[in-house]
């Protein structure tokens, strides 16, 4: 209801009227409340500079004996100049002490002592100053007037309760509340003949917005006048015209960018010049790891890259770079709309997490290669040349000794280069398995067998535990004895002499399983999560001495993952290791995740 325009209207000539007719009222009042205020104290002063009063009020009479009497019957008999009828304006006499000595009939002296009276009484008698003031907001007007009689002080006081004043008000009241209701009737009738003319044509363009918000530019609106109005319809009709055909520019546009900016991987935060954020697309929440919403600002996400100021103030772009938990992100900020109030500040964020991971590793591996490579090749160069210089005064079996360490070195540099092509292959997905059905038993009583005499020359026990009918499963037979060997290898070559080792295996619903238990060097814990990694050793001198190059555990995990299974440490009670590895019986299924 108060949001029509004929109802603000209405409201606005009534709210005029009641707000003109209150201030000519307050007016009014007030001047008639100043006019008996200034007429009191004029007809006050006028009646006591009476010359002839003052000399009667003064003066002496012989042998009298009731001073304050005798001013009481000279003052009454000016009761009709000063107005005093004892009921709506009083007449008292004090004596310097403030006593009241004469007062109306029935009243023991003033109601109270106003602040007229007691600064005559204070200072007044000494001063000879009259209490002459009040204010309009007092309900009552007085005047305090001392008077020296006979060697006596005296004070005349006379109180006005302000009744006469206040039934004026009251009248003028009542005539200013008729005119309001009169004034309201004309207005509102006025008011409602106005609001038709003029919200009528206003209506018709509001209808014709609401079209134009819908996307329905079909109609114009009629032009029935050539006022300003009739020109503002007319502009309106123009303007819709052009609003469709920019419309559907800019829709086109507006869907190609939409697609591109909520499905480009990398992320982008516009932000206003304050640092409010304007727009926002997906990745750059899941790149940040927050939501970004309206609350959020340019100092919280990005202050601490660069400064919002030293963005919108650089030349062309600012780079920088943060890192959010273990992701690192380039980021690009730019100024956009540079010297406009609206413009701002852009922000693209580029996930480069795994370029620093690649380029570690490859840092990492070369200089892991260069480094295994080189123990050998300096080996076999150093005993080639003793040799070549020592040609014919080395005794037989030294020449022997010496050869045989070159070989041994030529194999363990073959054997590097074969594990790193088998981890090439397996990074570029050119490693075919040979998937076959066999007997998961068979493989592990086979393995068993072929390290029986290696556990033997170091002193080992060496136990078997097989759980009765193991299933036969599909895999790559090759490949998978080929990762428990190295996990039984592995056992006996780091369990000191006179260890015992226990393979055991079975069966647990779908998959199979076999683990390698020993009381050997163990694993400490903090190196544990980075058994599987390449080239990563625990005791990198003792590994190098067992002729180990770090990247058998790799190889066995890859062709592990390769047939969705698991291979894992085993907690366990006591020293040394227990290995696990778990297989499915059905084989692999490409199908799904491993």
């Amino acid at each position: 209801m108060l949001r029509s325009l004929y109802t603000k209207l209405v409201l606005i000539m009534v709210l005029l009227i009641l707000s003109l007719m209150m201030v000519v009222g307050a007016f009014l009042m007030n001047s008639v409340t100043a006019f008996y205020l200034e007429d009191f104290y004029t007809q006050m002063s006028e009646v006591f500079a009476n010359p002839l009063l003052a000399h009667d009020l003064t003066t002496q009479t012989d042998q009298e004996e009731n001073g304050a009497q005798q001013l009481a019957q000279v003052l009454y008999a000016y009761a009709g100049e000063l107005g005093v009828d004892n009921r709506n304006r009083k007449l008292y006499i004090l004596d310097s002490n403030g006593s009241c000595l004469i007062s109306p009939e029935g009243e023991s002296g003033p109601p109270e002592y106003t602040e007229n009276l007691t600064f005559v009484l204070n200072e007044g008698i000494r001063t000879g100053e009259s209490g002459d003031d009040s204010s309009m907001a007092l309900d009552y007007m007085d005047v305090a007037v001392p008077v020296s009689r006979g060697g006596e002080d005296y004070v005349i006081y006379i109180l006005d309760n302000k009744t006469t004043a206040n039934k004026l008000t009251d009248q003028m009241f009542l005539l200013i509340m008729e005119a309001l209701v009169f004034g309201l009737v004309i207005s509102i009738l006025l008011s409602f003949l106005l609001s038709k003319t003029m919200v009528t044509p206003i209506q018709k363009l509001t209808e014709g917005a609401m079209r134009v918000a819908e996307r329905d530019f079909s109609r114009k609106i009629e032009v029935v006048s050539q006022d300003e109005i009739g020109v503002l319809t007319d502009t309106f009709n123009d303007m819709a015209g052009q609003l469709r055909d920019t419309l559907r520019q800019v829709e086109n546009e507006r869907n190609k960018l939409d697609t591109l900016f909520l499905h480009m991987t990398d992320g982008v935060v516009a932000f206003s010049r304050g640092g409010e954020v304007i727009h926002s697309n997906p990745a750059a929440a899941q790149l940040l790891l927050r939501p970004i919403g309206p609350g959020t600002t340019y100092d919280q996400l990005f202050g601490g890259v660069a400064a919002l100021d030293q963005v919108l103030a650089a030349p062309d772009h600012v780079e920088g770079e943060m890192q959010v938990r273990d992701s690192f992100l380039q980021l690009l900020l730019a100024p956009f709309d540079r010297g406009r109030s609206g413009g701002g500040a852009l922000v693209v964020l580029h996930d480069v997490t795994q370029q620093r991971k690649n380029e570690e590793m490859r840092r990492e591996f070369v200089a892991n290669v260069s480094h295994e490579l080189r123990t050998p090749l300096t080996n076999i160069h150093s005993y080639a040349e003793t040799l070549a210089d020592s040609a014919g005064d080395i005794p037989p079996e030294v020449e022997k000794k010496f050869l045989g360490v070159i070989l041994n070195e030529s194999e363990r540099m073959t054997h590097i280069v074969q594990d790193l092509l088998t981890l090439s292959r397996f990074d570029s997905d050119r490693d075919e398995m040979k998937l076959g059905y066999f007997s998961f038993g068979d493989a592990v009583q086979d393995l068993y067998n072929a390290v029986y005499m290696e556990a033997q020359r170091h002193g080992h026990t060496l136990t078997l535990e097989l759980e009765p009918e193991l299933p036969g499963i599909v895999a790559d037979r090759e490949r998978i004895v080929q990762v428990m060997m190295n996990i039984v290898s592995n056992s006996i070559k780091y369990t000191p002499d006179g260890g015992h080792i226990t393979i055991s295996a079975g069966r647990q619903e779908d998959r199979v399983w076999l683990v390698v238990d020993d009381d050997g060097i163990g694993i400490p814990a903090e190196d544990r999560p980075r058994i599987f990694e390449r080239f990563y050793r625990v005791d990198k001198a003792r590994s190098r001495q067992s002729g180990g190059t770090g990247l058998g555990l790799s190889i066995a995990k890859e062709i592990v993952d390769r047939h969705q299974g698991s291979l894992s440490l085993q907690d366990k009670q006591g020293p040394g290791l227990a290995v696990r590895l778990e297989l499915r019986i059905e084989g692999p299924n490409y199908g799904t995740k491993p």
